[in-house]
């Protein structure tokens, strides 16, 4: 994973986590806007969420961001 996409990652795990709580979920597509300006960057987040992890649609941001932190 690119490290562009890490930081992203782990800056929006700590802001939801600072605006909902440590129990609050999200899906990869939080990581981005709502239209599709970097397709390429969408499916590497797809690939490692579901491809390579087998993540379910929505997962605890604080587990997001540990996955995320192992892997750098």
């Amino acid at each position: 994973m690119r490290k562009s996409l890490r930081t992203k990652i782990i800056d929006v795990c700590d802001k939801k986590v600072a605006a909902k709580g440590p129990s609050v979920g999200l899906s990869f597509y939080a990581f981005f806007a709502n239209k599709n300006d970097d397709p390429e960057l969408l499916m590497e987040a797809a690939t490692w969420w579901i491809a390579t992890h087998q993540l379910d649609h929505f997962e605890k941001a604080i587990k997001i961001k540990d996955m995320v932190l192992k892997q750098s």
